[in-house]
């Protein structure tokens, strides 16, 4: 398979040392990744976090306003991406508590740029290993690399609400996904009062992927619960 569309995976960086940050936003883009973003605080790596929706995060333990396990344990409130902790803290009971809290790896400084790169790799193939980077639909297809459409020849570019709103019923492709969980991927941890919102974000969705936007195939209403994607041929 290939892995190439990995490297469009949005990554946050999160240490509270400047030149940590830059050696690894180095050689992070020298292997192909593209979307980096960094944090030297708890506070703004939240913020990040809530308005950029990163799809992988690398974080510290020791920060100036707090701890990455609280950090951590904040951004599950709202988002469920794979998170390496790479921190200086090498002891026993850091390391239980940071695989106890559910990330996926820990490691400890110093490290070898290509053996972070290796669990990198390791993780997001492990997490986004059911996504296509073409996603097939009735009459169309999805490129979440490119967070575009692909209609009738034509590359209908996705807005960041409707690329969440897309993920979200992607990973549950087939499945009911509720209004209050499709308000969350897009709106982050206050989702209430957006239905509205969502409504009109599903509207210019349909638009984009359906063949007939006013009877829909690929993007169904379960009426009272939620909506469902349905793939082409599954």
């Amino acid at each position: 398979m290939d892995y190439s569309y990995l490297k469009q995976k949005k990554i946050l960086l999160v240490d509270d040392e400047k030149e940590i940050l830059e050696m690894v936003t180095d050689f992070l883009r020298k292997d192909g990744f593209i979307e980096i973003k960094t944090a030297q605080t708890v506070a703004q790596a939240l913020g990040i976090a809530k308005e950029w929706n990163p799809d992988f995060a690398i974080l510290d333990v020791m920060l100036p306003d707090g701890d990455g396990f609280s950090l951590f344990e904040q951004m599950r409130r709202f988002t469920d991406i794979p998170v390496l902790f790479l921190t200086a803290r090498g002891e026993d009971e850091d390391k239980v508590k940071g695989l106890g809290l559910g990330a996926d790896d820990y490691m400890v400084k110093p490290f070898f740029d290509k053996e972070l790169l290796l669990r990198i790799g390791i993780i997001l193939r492990r997490y986004y290993k059911d996504e296509d980077p073409l996603v097939q639909l009735s009459g169309s297809q999805i490129d979440f690399a490119r967070a575009e459409v692909i209609k009738n020849g034509q590359h209908l570019p996705m807005t960041a609400k409707e690329y969440d709103i897309l993920q979200a019923l992607y990973r549950n492709a087939g499945r009911i996904v509720t209004i209050d969980q499709l308000c969350e991927a897009a709106w982050g941890d206050n989702p209430y009062g957006y239905e509205n919102s969502l409504m009109a974000h599903i509207r210019r969705i349909r638009e984009k992927i359906e063949e007939n936007p006013s009877k829909p195939v690929s993007l169904i209403t379960v009426k009272g619960l939620g909506y469902k994607l349905m793939l082409e041929g599954k």
